[in-house]
Formats: structure tokens, sequence, C-alpha cells
């Protein structure tokens, strides 16, 4: 696509104020220009993750301050429709997909991607799929391979097996290669989890999973429910917990007492990063992973979409098409 066709305003959802659903606006705001290192995607699909909500209502502004508008999605998949002066991987027409560069995110119909850290979108994958991959896709591998430390034979736990995280997290733990791998669901979804390569489905309304006494090396608690010290007694020796941004205090408290023992804590978000993409990818094509998604909202009613997120019912990943 020419730089020329490219609009100078495009659609987007953005707020002006920390709140509930309700403050998502439907409307236009200037449409971003690439840096010489990125490049301007014209968006087929985004996606919503807990965390676009968590910065919604402001959960999360000590981080993220208090400039507005701010436009929320994190997960980028469409058209290249122009690149930065020193961008040389990819031309106007490429597919591709990745996380948003920058403060402004993805639930627009352009966003920018860094060179560094995209992908091309596999022949046989849709827009909507890739949508659904970056941010939980990445969240997972970087909980399990990088945090986690996850070796060969492992016997690893993942708690919200079934949710945009933990589904990428049971096939990824498989691939890696996990002996045994214990998937912590409701039972609705038991099914499903199974059928992504789960040996074990505990149902969380029955089962707490931090009674399993010294059976896990690794518990990825992919919906940051439980904590280090509920968790520790669950953990083999040398055993490790991961989490994606529990309460602070929480947290605080985890790294404190794994300093004094050989149970260790790993609290984080998701990097960026381009070559954790392109395993992702290789993973993709190959067909050793598939993005579940739950349901397709239009980019004009991402505002339910949030509110669908806050519920809890999610499978999988929910995803925003954009026109």
């Amino acid at each position: 696509m020419p730089t020329s066709t490219i609009p100078a305003l495009m659609n987007a959802i953005f707020f002006t104020q920390y709140g509930s659903a309700d403050v998502l606006q439907y409307g236009t705001l200037p449409t971003p220009t690439p840096r010489p290192d990125q490049i301007l995607v014209r968006v087929r699909a985004s996606s919503v993750n807990p965390i676009d909500w968590k910065i919604r209502s402001g959960a999360m502004k000590l981080i993220t301050g208090s400039d507005f508008p701010k436009v929320p999605g994190r997960d980028v998949a469409g058209e290249v429709a122009a690149v930065g002066a020193n961008v040389t991987r990819c031309k106007a027409g490429d597919r591709v997909y990745g996380m948003a560069a920058g403060i402004q995110g993805a639930n627009a119909e352009y966003a920018l991607l860094d060179e560094s850290a995209f992908a091309f979108i596999p022949e046989a994958s849709s827009f909507e799929q890739a949508a659904a991959i970056p941010l939980g896709a990445l969240t997972a591998l970087q909980a399990l391979h990088h945090h986690g430390q996850l070796l060969s034979g492992d016997r690893v736990l993942i708690n919200g097996a079934s949710g945009g995280v933990g589904s990428f997290a049971v096939q990824m733990a498989k691939a890696l290669g996990a002996g045994e791998v214990t998937g912590v669901c409701g039972p609705d979804n038991a099914e499903l989890v199974s059928s992504l390569g789960a040996d074990r489905i505990l149902n969380h309304h029955e089962h707490d999973f931090t009674r399993d006494l010294s059976r896990y090396d690794l518990v990825f608690d992919a919906v940051a429910k439980s904590s280090y010290l509920a968790a520790r007694p669950a953990l083999r020796r040398n055993g490790r917990y991961v989490s994606t941004a529990p309460e602070p205090k929480a947290a605080v408290t985890g790294a404190v007492a794994a300093a004094f023992s050989d149970k260790k804590q790993s609290v984080f978000l998701a990097a960026n990063r381009g070559t954790d993409l392109a395993l992702i990818t290789a993973w993709l094509g190959a067909g050793t992973l598939r993005p579940i998604i739950d349901r397709v909202f239009p980019l004009a009613e991402t505002a339910a979409a949030h509110r669908y997120s806050e519920s809890g019912k999610a499978a999988g990943k929910i995803v925003l098409s954009v026109e």
C-alpha cells in the first residue's frame, strides 16, 4: 500500500480517563507515523487480554500514567502499510503480526510494530488466528522457558489452563519436553485442556493443587490467582513458581520467602522479543501450536469484549475484527 493512501485519521478505540468498560470510545485519532526502525500495519485483527482492562480500570496507573487518550490492545495482525527508513525485512502488503510498539495500542485501524519484534503470518493462518497469538504465547513461552527453566521430564502445572495464556502454556510445556502436564480449569473446559495435551486435569472447584505435596517441578500461575507461599508446598525440591504480575504485596512477600528456600519465585510481564516470536511462528507453521479463539467481536464492540473478558468465562482468546 503506498504511503500516500494512508489516511491522516483512523478509527480507533480509546479512553480519556480510567474506569469501567463504559469509558471506552469508538472514534477517530491521528494515524501513527513509523520511526526509522518501525513498520505501520493496517490492522485486520487485534484482541483483548486481561492486561487491557486492568490498564483501562486504572489498576496500573502508577506505570501507565495520566497521558490521554490511550488506545488499548497489544496484539496486531494485518498488512504492512508503510515502513520506516531503516526497515529491510518487509515491504508493503506483507502479512505480519506481533505486539504493538510504543505506548499506544492495537485496537485501531493502524498500529506500529518494531522491525526487530514482528513475524510473518504463516500462509495457512488467518488474521484472526494470528491476532490471538502474540501476547498470550510470548507470556507462556517466557514463563516456562526463560523464567521457569523447564527441563525435559519436569512435572508442570498450569493454573488457568483454558485461558488465553494457559491454553498456549499447556501446548508449549509438551513441546518443550515436560514429562507430565497438569491443567487446572473449570469442568466445562476439561475436554479442551485435555485436547491441548494435558496429562492430568484438575477441576479448580473441587481440587486445590497446593495440597499436591511435592508433586511439581514447575507451577505456572497463568491467571495470577495463587501465590508463591500458597503453592510452595506443592513444589518439589528446587521447584519454581512463576506468575504474571500478581498483587504486589504477595509478590514481595514471596520474594522474601524464596530468598531463604530452594524453591524459587519469578514474577514478570512479557517482553516484546522477536526471537521468541520466531520460535512461536515455527511451532504455529508446523502445527505444534494452535490458538484457541472463544469469540470474535467487531472493533466497535470492544467495550462488550472487555466486559466478557472481565467475566472470566472465556476459553482461549477474545479477538477483535478490524474491517
